[in-house]
């Protein structure tokens, strides 16, 4: 039984992808800027060699940290992280349920501030009982 001369191709994971554009992303140099799309997923899928939902997973790996953001028809970029996250299209619908709660909370903790202010000017504006 003879060997082929080709050793068998190495078929990468989802997370192997995602850590590859998640380098290509993060670099001191990197290789995707923000706004910049990432290669379609069925395009990416017939160069690897795997299954469009294995490329799929991978960029939803990266959605999911908050790198990319996945725009129906339009394709995957990389997220520009001085825009707040979950507050941009295509945005991972837990970073804007995220975005939205924190949002909650900063409203409230701005009320309850104000309120704390107005108390200690009360509290300030008394005259000391005299002894």
């Amino acid at each position: 039984m003879e060997q082929s001369p080709e050793a068998p191709k190495h078929t990468p994971t989802a997370k192997e992808i995602a850590a590859e554009f998640r380098k290509k992303i993060t670099s001191k140099k990197p290789e995707y800027e923000p706004g910049g799309q990432l290669p379609a997923a069925r395009t990416l899928a017939k160069e690897r060699g795997v299954q469009l939902m294995t490329v799929q997973s991978a960029y939803g790996q990266l959605r999911d940290e908050g790198l990319v953001l996945t725009q129906q028809g339009r394709g995957t970029f990389v997220r520009d992280p001085s825009v707040p996250l979950g507050t941009e299209p295509g945005s991972s619908p837990a970073y804007s349920a995220l975005a939205q709660e924190l949002s909650t909370i900063h409203d409230a903790l701005r009320v309850l501030g104000e309120r704390l202010d107005r108390l200690e000017q009360l509290v300030g504006s008394e005259i000391p009982p005299s002894p």
